[in-house]
């Protein structure tokens, strides 16, 4: 059997084209991409036991949840971003805005995490925020300027060293001189289609008039796609400001994406965005508008040169909503399946701090849709946040996993009944 798995993983590990080896490439990338070693031996574990989880615990007996629903601690993850679940079910990777990606193993199958370890060690990573996965194995990781690509990633994780290639080389997935420290967490999905969708923010608050040109060709500002061995690349989506989390509809193939609204308009305006995509190059609306239908003052009263697409749901103003993903499990009622679940990250500068909560959002057949909290309470009485939820990720039975980049950590919620 092991020599089975082992030449099925060479094999996926070969049928990689030979664009993805590329040259100029940084750090081990170009060993690993020859299958040698680097000479790293060393992973950095977390521990998932202490003061420091009992205090996440502590917090979640404050969470709200319809009834029939439970929440508790799956890992203890530094920094957890958004989340890519093996098709295996035998790990789960972690992106974050630093320079780790984090696998986390539940090896019982307690449905609690027993081992957090970083990813490919030997690798530096810039903001690996955005991992995904395809259905047959192949591991995708969105960072700054640069997407990786981990043929047999759940094979190989257990090792420092580990089949790596560049599917876009570091500085060819945006312009170098267009990298910012800002609006900069990509994320990644593979569509329908087998292609990858990979969301590419723009940097401004408002983008300038001189940025409009570029930022339309490139997609800066937008979701880009391209076949899977990196060729095919072209603007799928336009007028975004920052979208940090998509998926696709799992009964039409559509593309839903969420969309951060401008900021300094007041605690109120504009509504944040769940956006539901048809077909290819539509517009959504930025920089002419904020979020929904209010327009920026940097474009009040100008036309707009283009037929734009408005939210499918209007949010709550800079509850800051980021990952998202159908639901296509059992284990929820059945009023929840083919439901949207999605992370809302919290205010960064409302006067009254709002989100840091997990939304759910019912499609109905005619494609309208609406909103309402399912999972709260990381805000205090106090206005403090206890968490700051950014993405939502479903297990092979049907829980799903939350993670939270402020308190370091995923939450799984399941059913209990009634």
């Amino acid at each position: 059997m092991k020599t089975t798995l082992i030449g099925a993983a060479v094999a996926a590990v070969l049928a990689v084209p030979a664009f993805a080896q590329g040259a100029d490439v940084p750090d081990n990338l170009e060993r690993l991409g020859n299958f040698q070693t680097t000479g790293t031996t060393d992973f950095t574990y977390v521990p998932q036991e202490g003061a420091f989880a009992d205090g996440i615990r502590k917090t979640l007996e404050r969470i709200t949840l319809p009834e029939g629903f439970r929440i508790g601690l799956y890992a203890v993850v530094p920094d957890a971003r958004h989340m890519a679940v093996g098709p295996q079910g035998i790990v789960t990777f972690v992106g974050t805005r630093k320079d780790k990606v984090w696998a986390v193993t539940d090896r019982n199958k307690d449905r609690v995490a027993d081992e957090v370890k970083d990813f490919a060690p030997s690798l530096k990573f810039a903001i690996p925020n955005g991992p995904c996965f395809s259905k047959d194995g192949f591991l995708y990781i969105a960072e700054q300027n640069r997407v990786l690509l981990f043929p047999a990633a759940e094979f190989f994780y257990e090792s420092p060293d580990v089949a790596a290639f560049n599917l876009v080389k570091q500085g060819e997935l945006i312009p170098p001189e267009e990298e910012s420290y800002n609006h900069t967490a990509r994320v990644c999905r593979i569509g329908p289609d087998g292609k990858i969708y990979i969301s590419l923010g723009q940097p401004f608050n408002v983008a300038p008039p001189e940025k409009l040109d570029l930022y339309r060709e490139v997609g800066i500002g937008g979701i880009i796609r391209m076949n899977t061995d990196g060729t095919g690349r072209e603007v799928y989506t336009y007028g975004i400001r920052n979208s940090v989390g998509h998926d696709f509809d799992p009964e039409t193939g559509d593309l839903w994406f969420t969309d951060n609204q401008v900021d300094g308009m007041g605690d109120d305006i504009p509504p944040g965005e769940l956006n539901h995509q048809t077909e290819m190059g539509q517009h959504f609306g930025a920089p002419w508008y904020g979020g929904g239908d209010v327009r920026t003052n940097e474009y009040a009263g100008q036309d707009v040169p283009h037929d734009v697409v408005m939210p499918a749901v209007e949010m709550a103003a800079h509850a800051a909503d980021l990952g998202m993903t159908f639901y296509s499990g059992s284990m929820f009622p059945e009023e929840y399946r083919g439901a949207i679940f999605s992370a809302q990250h919290g205010s960064w500068n409302r006067t009254t701090p709002v989100g840091a909560r997990v939304m759910v959002t019912h499609v109905a057949e005619d494609g309208t849709a609406t909103s309402e909290s399912f999972a709260e309470g990381w805000i205090d009485g106090n206005g403090e946040y206890l968490g700051r939820p950014v993405d939502v990720a479903q297990l092979r039975d049907g829980s799903i996993l939350v993670s939270d980049d402020l308190a370091g950590a995923i939450y799984r919620i399941w059913y209990e009944g009634m």
